[in-house]
């Protein structure tokens, strides 16, 4: 099942805020050479091409289906490339800002993974990334647990991803001892209202479910989402219900 872009944009304005609130700390002081890690459609790579018009930028992602929304945005200084994250940290480029909203969820090892990305700043670069914290999102919970039990273990042959996500403690200490000044992190509550089970359940189907439901048949992801609505139908009990969607933004100017 690869991603799906039309799926994902059902909940585009409820993804969009952190994205402003993440874009919002970025100077455009010194801005000239910028970098989108898991720019998905492009849509956001796109609206920060406009923001810092005077900066050229390179949306990355490693979904073709994502990039070909990339196609619509004509930009002199936006250009898109198709590349995994671990591609980009393993090549050999400096930039003057690395963002990434709600991307490096996807990759593990996140101890060598952002000393690795913050090494390719240059001097006085910006390092602007966000995150969900999975984790403690109860959606996702919910989605670990279902995976974890028969018979949908026995589907899945066992796969399971737990997230990679740090502490907000471990990321300021690699954040500070890789070279970060004026750091700004945070946590915040992106609430989610919904009116019966069905909505929340849209909501995580467009990004944390895709890698469980791409290993289930037909007949298995039917059984997989029935059960997963009901589970969220008896957690919430009654409806309209408030998801406290909880995600990481992180922030730092290289020293």
């Amino acid at each position: 099942m690869p991603w799906n872009p039309e799926i994902y944009n059902q909940f585009k304005n409820i993804r969009y805020q952190p994205f402003y609130d993440l874009a919002d700390l970025i100077s455009a002081d010194n801005l000239k050479n910028c970098i989108d890690v898991g720019c998905g459609t492009g849509e956001q790579t796109a609206i920060l091409a406009n923001k810092f018009e005077h900066a050229n930028f390179l949306g990355i992602d490693s979904s073709k289906e994502m990039l070909e929304k990339s196609k619509e945005f004509d930009l002199a200084n936006l250009t898109f490339q198709q590349k995994t994250i671990e591609e980009f940290a393993n090549s050999d480029s400096n930039w003057d800002l690395i963002f990434s909203n709600a991307a490096l969820q996807w990759s593990d090892n996140h101890e060598k993974l952002f000393p690795k990305l913050i090494s390719k700043l240059n001097i006085n670069g910006q390092f602007a990334v966000q995150m969900p914290c999975q984790k403690d999102n109860v959606l996702n919970v919910i989605l670990s647990d279902l995976a974890r039990e028969k018979p949908f273990a026995d589907y899945l042959n066992n796969f399971h991803r737990d997230s990679p996500l740090l502490t907000i403690d471990d990321y300021a200490k690699i954040m500070f001892n890789n070279g970060l000044k004026d750091l700004n992190i945070s946590m915040k509550v992106y609430p989610i209202y919904g009116n019966d089970e069905t909505e929340f359940y849209n909501f995580i189907s467009g990004s944390a479910l895709i890698p469980y439901m791409e290993r289930l048949t037909t007949e298995q992801q039917e059984l997989f989402t029935t059960e997963f609505k009901t589970r969220i139908k008896k957690y919430y009990k009654t409806f309209p219900a408030i998801y406290s969607f909880k995600r990481m933004l992180l922030y730092g100017r290289k020293s």
